[in-house]
């Protein structure tokens, strides 16, 4: 069983990036955690971090008879990016949303996701958690699905 990884832009720059909001864990650190949980669950991860929503597209659409699942951080896609709304819509699998901080309990303009209408859920909030309940997530969903 194969899933997704998609990280938005900036997100490369987590344990730099106002460690205030979003700590001091890397992505690097984030992807090894869900390495890690992907061999105890025994399903394969494909990881992409990109600052353009072309390739976040471009990934999804390479990978759309080959997974099962995917978790994305549309980071600053949230509230602006119809192109990764439709490309997650058109997806057979089902797609988590997550982020390291509430974006509720933020700016006013950071409340509305565009991504979440096409999403099964999202989770936020919680930090790296957030992304290991994600997958965590993916793999009930596709057992279930079986």
């Amino acid at each position: 069983m194969k899933f997704l990884v998609l990280h938005g832009p900036n997100l490369n720059l987590f344990g730099r990036r106002e460690p205030h909001i979003y700590g001091h864990t890397t992505l690097a650190q984030i992807d090894a955690q869900l390495a890690a949980l992907a061999a105890e669950l025994d399903v394969q991860l494909e990881t992409i971090q990109s600052n353009h929503e072309g390739v976040l597209i471009d990934f999804l659409h390479s990978h759309i008879d080959a997974a099962q699942g995917a978790l994305v951080n549309p980071a600053g896609l949230t509230q602006h990016g119809v192109p990764l709304h439709d490309a997650i819509k058109a997806m057979p699998f089902p797609v988590i949303e997550v982020h390291m901080s509430n974006i509720a309990a933020r700016e006013s303009w950071r409340v509305h996701s565009i991504i979440s209408p096409a999403v099964k859920g999202t989770i936020q909030g919680l930090g790296p958690l957030s992304y290991l309940m994600g997958l965590r997530s993916l793999a009930a969903l596709a057992a279930q699905s079986r």
